[in-house]
């Protein structure tokens, strides 16, 4: 890898890093409104990455460096623990614990597309309506450069956590989520039906399956309509 290919993945990491730790600590602070205080206990409800990376060092540290320095993607995990006869007694509020992660994903995803829009109306940018990971540049250099840069990758990544984790299959947060469309008797049935580990598995390769196939022309959806009314 060329020195720039390694500040790249440096620089994906720690927006990884950011942006699972919104994540699970958006999860943390819906299970404590909610009234399960096990992550709040266990310090997850905050931004600091720590506690998370405490939790799982694994997904957060030495897998989306190895899967970029591998094949140039930065996949990682994060988790939070729940109390589980909490979820049993209040499935719509576990529901919503589980939709909490995607959304704070997807709120990052709009922050960023708001500030690259912005910064195209100024000029300070210029748009990339074909990048994937580089959604623009900035004629001027400098700082402008780096700014245009972490956006573009917090915008990327954000969007890629939020399409993968609203995929409806055990363990994802979208098999979860289903919950608030359904009454709590038919929640609780889920849940237990979801407790099953074999569904984990084959949930997380029919998930790997589906992203390898969407998360191109997802993106590439996404970027048309971040530009639509700029070029």
């Amino acid at each position: 890898m060329s020195p720039d290919e390694i500040l790249l993945g440096l620089v994906a990491y720690v927006v990884l890093l950011l942006s699972l730790t919104v994540h699970e600590a958006s999860h943390a602070w819906a299970a404590h409104r909610g009234g399960d205080p096990t992550a709040y206990q266990g310090g997850q409800v905050s931004l600091d990455p720590r506690p998370h990376i405490r939790r799982e060092p694994i997904g957060m540290v030495f897998a989306p460096l190895l899967f970029w320095f591998m094949g140039g993607w930065m996949l990682g995990w994060a988790s939070t623990p729940i109390d589980p006869r909490w979820a049993y007694v209040h499935p719509r509020r576990a529901a919503a614990m589980a939709a909490a992660g995607p959304l704070a994903n997807l709120a990052l995803v709009l922050l960023a597309a708001a500030a690259l829009r912005l910064g195209v109306a100024a000029g300070w940018f210029e748009p990339l309506p074909r990048g994937l990971f580089e959604l623009a540049v900035a004629p001027a250099g400098g700082v402008a450069e780096s700014v245009v840069l972490v956006l573009s990758l917090i915008f990327s990544i954000n969007l890629i956590l939020f399409v993968f984790n609203l995929i409806p299959v055990p363990p994802l947060d979208g098999s979860s989520a289903i919950g608030l469309l359904l009454s709590e008797d038919a929640g609780r049935r889920l849940q237990q039906w979801m407790a099953q580990p074999m569904l984990a598995w084959g949930g997380l390769l029919v998930a790997w399956f589906l992203m390898r196939r969407i998360v191109g022309p997802v993106l590439g959806f996404a970027v048309e309509l971040l530009y639509v009314g700029a070029l």
